[in-house]
């Protein structure tokens, strides 16, 4: 088990020094310069301004120089300052990110919740009429993309009910239930999709475990078809069903990117379309960053949960 262990935390650090490099280099292959953009078309900006400013920022270093020294401030826990604002990155994304866990997790929750049982019905009533019905609605979730849906949502709801807060963001501090009213159409557009491909590997797993040399033993025994679909075959096809969750938590997360733009929440996404359209370095590269470590860390701990369901993992 140590050596499992100490062999994901050394893919995860290599993962994130991967990411590292690619989030530096990838902003800067976007055509424009920040320091053009910074100080505008205007008259009075000369060759000799624009070489101040860029030595101001650092930005007249080798590439090679800035990541090294972007690096060493990550090592530290200085993710940057914003090249716009003059604040440190971190309090910047600190101020947003609130709200994208926020409708993240919510998203989370109404996948998990509704997909478990979903797929354990489905494969209760496999190849009947409802096990049919359920997989067609599952599929065309899959299909739909969030974006598409919450535009669908916001046009049904403000037809249906005009005054319902369809977009906007109120803090849950300030008016919880105003919080979650708004909250509602995006965790819905965004949980649609995954939950609809939960649901159908809760089924296939379900199926699988189902064939299993115990279940025939437990039901020659005499135990209850609903003891043995919910709980002898349940425990085994949760090991897919956690693999899959955690790769689902980093779609959620990337996803609610996407979904704030639609519901004008204010989270990362609205903030690092802004730091791309201004040429924020630090900032889009920092966020970058935390978004895919987040989803690394979501993985890794995927992985132990996968080792504590099959010990056997621990072995490998």
């Amino acid at each position: 088990m140590a050596r499992f262990l100490t062999g994901r935390l050394l893919d995860l650090l290599v993962v994130l020094f991967g990411v590292s490099v690619v989030a530096f280099l990838m902003i800067r292959l976007i055509p424009g310069d920040a320091v053009q953009i910074m100080l505008g078309a205007n008259s009075e900006v000369t060759p000799d301004r624009i070489a101040a400013l860029r030595q101001r920022l650092g930005l007249d270093q080798p590439l090679v120089t800035q990541y090294l020294a972007w690096l060493g401030g990550l090592l530290t826990g200085d993710l940057g300052t914003s090249l716009w604002t003059g604040r440190p990155v971190l309090e910047e994304i600190a101020a947003r990110i609130g709200v994208t866990i926020e409708v993240t997790l919510l998203a989370l929750a109404v996948s998990v919740a509704l997909a478990v049982p979903a797929g354990c019905l489905m494969a209760y009533f496999r190849n009947s009429a409802r096990d049919y019905l359920v997989r067609v609605v599952t599929i065309a979730g899959v299909t739909v993309p969030s974006f598409w849906l919450g535009a669908l949502l916001i046009y049904l709801f403000h037809g249906v009910f005009p005054a319902f807060p369809a977009i906007g963001f109120v803090p849950l501090a300030d008016d919880p239930v105003g919080n979650l009213q708004r909250m509602l159409l995006p965790t819905i557009a965004l949980a649609v999709p995954v939950l609809a491909s939960l649901s159908r590997i809760v089924r296939s797993a379900m199926l699988d475990a189902l064939g299993q040399d115990y279940i025939r033993t437990a039901r020659a025994k005499g135990v209850s078809e609903r003891s043995v679909v919910f709980h002898h075959a349940f425990r085994n096809a949760m090991i897919p069903f956690v693999t899959a969750l955690g790769i689902s938590a980093g779609y959620l997360f990337g996803g609610a990117i996407v979904v704030e733009q639609v519901f004008a929440l204010p989270g990362l996404g609205r903030l690092m379309l802004g730091a791309i359209a201004e040429r924020n370095y630090p900032l889009i590269q920092a966020a970058i960053l935390l978004v895919t470590a987040g989803f690394v860390v979501v993985n890794f701990v995927t992985d132990m949960l996968y080792a504590a369901l099959d010990p056997r993992i621990g072995l490998r």
